[in-house]
């Protein structure tokens, strides 16, 4: 059986969502979802091919609705690598708000450091402060009562990199002003697999990232679908670098978490 919210990039577009068990009902966005902001982001004419490329397996309008995130702002990107993330968020806080956007030193080393700093130099970033941090401390001392932090895709690494998740997530607590919003969207495991896929293929399940949180003292606050492949079975490396022609394809899960 499949859990509750295995979700992931429907570049398929044909793959629908199913109804959630009862009790565990797919959680509506935070109030301002009708706001246009994120569409007009993503369509922005001055985004590169590169990233309009990975836009139909990734979602951002929906992800960005899904955050809340609104002009002002000050959010956070964990694991950021080259930025794709980081821009779309700078773009939505706009030049008033503030994108802490984190790399440690693994991924700057191995594949990160060129394609960062490169898109650290494009005007539209400007509101980015980088953080060349570890996992276990990711934010800057000044980087207090954020909106919202974001950790995309990358929550499995933190395993085989051997992060203290406790000590991370309790220092994402700590950075996040009550109310702030912790989203969480990763590549999922099947179920029962647990920490098992982290390193051979690249996913985690669900229930353990939702149970590691919850333990840092958030309340999980939504859950969303609109990244869900039902067709993927889930036994399959997603790496981009071994993945391909099928990236934005894998089944993953988006959650929303809640520092009270």
């Amino acid at each position: 059986m499949r859990s509750w919210i295995a979700l992931v990039p429907l570049a398929v577009a044909c793959a629908s969502s199913p109804t959630a068990p009862k009790g565990e009902e797919e959680t509506p966005p935070i109030p301002g979802q009708d706001d246009p902001g994120p569409l007009a982001v993503v369509d922005a004419v001055d985004r590169s091919e590169a990233d309009r490329a990975l836009d139909a397996g990734r979602r951002p309008t929906d992800l960005l609705n899904f955050i809340g995130v609104k002009k002002g702002m000050k959010v956070a990107d964990l694991g950021a690598g080259g930025g794709y993330t980081t821009e779309l968020l700078a773009r939505a806080v706009g030049p008033n708000g503030v994108v802490y956007g984190q790399n440690n030193e693994f991924f700057l080393d191995k594949f990160a450091e060129k394609p960062w700093s490169e898109r650290l130099e494009k005007p539209i970033n400007k509101s980015v402060v980088r953080s060349n941090r570890e996992f276990e401390d990711p934010l800057p001392p000044e980087a207090k009562d954020l909106d919202a932090v974001v950790f995309i895709l990358v929550y499995h690494d933190t395993v085989w990199l051997k992060t203290d998740r406790a000590k991370m997530n309790k220092a994402v607590f700590e950075a996040l002003k009550s109310g702030g919003k912790y989203v969480v969207v990763d590549h999922s495991a099947a179920d029962g697999r647990g920490l098992e896929d982290v390193q051979t293929l690249h996913r985690i399940e669900q229930k353990v990232v939702r149970e590691e949180i919850l333990a840092a003292g958030f309340r999980i606050d939504g859950a969303a679908h609109f990244l869900e492949n039902p067709a993927d079975k889930r036994d399959w490396n997603d790496s981009p670098s071994v993945a391909k022609e099928r990236r934005g394809t894998s089944d993953r899960f988006v959650l929303r978490f809640m520092k009270p």
